[in-house]
């Protein structure tokens, strides 16, 4: 099983607002820039969806090392969140809906696929990789405006 690393990040210009996101594979020496922009979303659905979009950008089944700003992404994982939404059919611990539900459906589908490892980075720091996918994502941002 090919081994790689991800780096994602996900912004918004007003929460909610048009957003923006952005990864970056990294396989060896070999790099890929991914990223994307959304007219009206918020900052969290931007950071699941670069996380989806990078998982699905790979061909075959990999051991992913899969590095986020996003507590809500790396937390959803490693504290099992998710499992509790699910036994609680998709309600938080308060009774209430789960926020994004669709994009947690697409990640745990992408996730039974790879076998992948959230780990937290501190954002807006100097974390080089990280600080250019927030870069991607704020440009993507950008480019809404110029179409």
């Amino acid at each position: 099983m090919k081994e790689l690393t991800i780096y994602t990040d996900g912004a918004c210009s007003g929460n909610p607002g048009p957003g923006g996101w952005g990864a970056v594979l990294i396989y060896g020496s070999f790099r890929k820039e991914l990223s994307g922009a959304c007219a009206d979303t918020t900052n969290n659905r931007m950071e699941l969806t670069a996380a989806i979009e990078a998982l699905n950008a790979l061909k075959e089944s990999c051991k992913v090392d899969l590095y986020t700003d996003s507590a809500y992404l790396c937390r959803s994982f490693n504290e099992a969140w998710l499992d509790g939404w699910i036994a609680n059919g998709w309600k938080t611990a308060a009774g209430k809906p789960v926020e994004n539900q669709d994009l947690w459906q697409t990640l745990i589908d992408l996730t039974s696929t790879h076998k992948v490892r959230f780990i937290k980075v501190k954002g807006h720091s100097d974390n080089e990789n990280n600080n250019r996918c927030d870069k991607l994502a704020r440009d993507a941002i950008k480019s809404l405006s110029t179409k």
